[in-house]
């Protein structure tokens, strides 16, 4: 009887004590003084590594959103996504705390010179013996721009033309070590072989560097690469590049067509469906039973806080949704189409609430992101119905609540996945790439 195929697992983290859901952070479990404390960041490493998780990846921006009224008093002010610290510090720390669990970063190619993401990455995958990750984004927000002397963020054409020619680059300075290059041989005074030491010597029409990189070949070779684009351009570089795509359709539907697609375009590309897992997003409120998870969820409506809600998705819309909705209000065209600085992932799962349910585009985005309620037994239902259906590899798990969500997980939640057979009892291979490879 030919094995099962088992799901993967990732969450998304933030340096901040805020969570994935408008208002989690006023939840009386949550922590608010331990964002710089590096007991936070074991605690969660071991949480997710007794789990099985394949990985824990950090959420980054590099400014403070200001899109909504043109200011940001709503975003900051209530609490919103903000990265508190440098998430390149928390990681070598849960590296540390951990021996399995795969590690990622988020930078931007559009911010960043390829040499210093290839030797930051590359220490990273060094450190951790080979469990380093890379959620490569080419952002998306005028005030991230602003932070690096320009005026407005280029365009999406050339944010991913840039992002390819940086990717080409730091596959080069990381190919610039081979195997065994270094000796480190005290008898015969050999530290390393210069023979197998090579310039990288990429000029491209963005950017250039010569190389060799400073630092040795790491235990992948590469991170694993993570990407999140969804719009045509988006999924083009996720063809070529990624190993793990983020998709956040609304419906089972819209996630069957989105993995279809991306399947075809990997084989333009000379790849394999089983080259890039897709995985989607997927909050949820677990309970010991159907009313506690609800009274829970209930709960946390009561903690949102309506304008960071619309602070949020004007953010990842690219748009003023005050100005949007007040004109709106007063006759005008619906919205069409996403700004220079907005995810188009964003408008599709709006799109398709907007259908799914028949509400107006106006009550859609006033809502925060939709909550799987329920017991272990129900969440894993609706797992195991878009994992079997072909709408997902697996799934990515943000916290509505940190750390109760991932403790929920852990203790509720897995253990019924892995009795359905869905999810690993333990890792199979030392390195996240490996554990891709080999779910268990």
């Amino acid at each position: 009887m030919p094995q099962r195929s088992k799901m993967h697992l990732v969450a998304y983290m933030r340096t901040n004590s805020t969570a994935s859901y408008a208002g989690g952070w006023r939840h009386p479990s949550a922590p608010l003084d331990d964002v710089w404390s590096p007991e936070r960041y074991q605690y969660l490493a071991r949480l997710l590594e007794g789990a099985c998780f394949d990985a824990g990846f950090f959420a980054d921006n590099l400014g403070l959103p200001d899109l909504y009224k043109g200011r940001i008093d709503d975003y900051i002010g209530r609490g919103g996504q903000a990265s508190l610290l440098d998430p390149m510090i928390a990681l070598p720390i849960m590296a540390a705390a951990t021996s399995r669990l795969g590690l990622g970063a988020t930078l931007s190619t559009t911010f960043n010179e390829p040499y210093h993401l290839a030797r930051s990455l590359g220490s990273l995958d060094l450190v951790s013996g080979g469990r380093a990750a890379w959620n490569v984004v080419t952002s998306t927000m005028d005030c991230e721009a602003q932070n690096f002397g320009l005026a407005a963020m280029p365009d999406k054409a050339t944010r991913y033309a840039r992002g390819d020619d940086v990717l080409e680059a730091c596959t080069r300075l990381w190919d610039s070590w081979e195997e065994g290059a270094l000796v480190m041989d005290r008898e015969s005074g050999v530290f390393a072989d210069p023979a197998r030491i090579h310039p990288a010597n990429h000029a491209g029409p963005h950017v250039s560097t010569r190389g060799p990189l400073g630092i040795p070949r790491s235990p992948q070779g590469r991170p694993v690469l993570m990407q999140a684009g969804s719009s045509p351009r988006g999924r083009e570089f996720a063809a070529r590049w990624a190993e793990l795509v983020f998709a956040s359709p609304a419906t089972r539907e819209a996630g069957i067509a989105f993995r279809a697609d991306l399947h075809e375009r990997l084989g333009r590309a000379g790849r394999r469906p089983e080259d890039c897992k897709v995985l989607v997003s997927l909050s949820l409120v677990l309970g010991e039973t159907e009313a506690i998870a609800r009274d829970r969820a209930a709960y946390l409506d009561s903690l949102v806080a309506p304008e960071l809600v619309l602070a949020s998705n004007s953010s990842l819309m690219g748009i003023d949704l005050d100005a949007k909705l007040r004109a709106e209000a007063a006759g005008e065209e619906a919205l069409a189409e996403v700004g220079n600085q907005g995810v188009q992932g964003t408008l599709d799962r709006m799109t398709q609430t907007v259908a799914a349910r028949k509400q107006s585009f106006a009550e859609t985005v006033r809502r925060p992101r939709d909550l799987f309620t329920g017991t272990a037994a129900g969440i894993a239902d609706v797992m195991e119905d878009w994992f079997t259906s072909g709408a997902c590899d697996g799934f990515v798990l943000p916290p509505t609540v940190y750390p109760q969500t991932f403790e929920d997980v852990a203790r509720l939640l897995v253990p019924e996945l892995q009795k359905r057979g869905l999810f690993r009892r333990e890792y199979a291979g030392r390195t996240l790439r490996e554990n891709l490879a080999n779910p268990g």
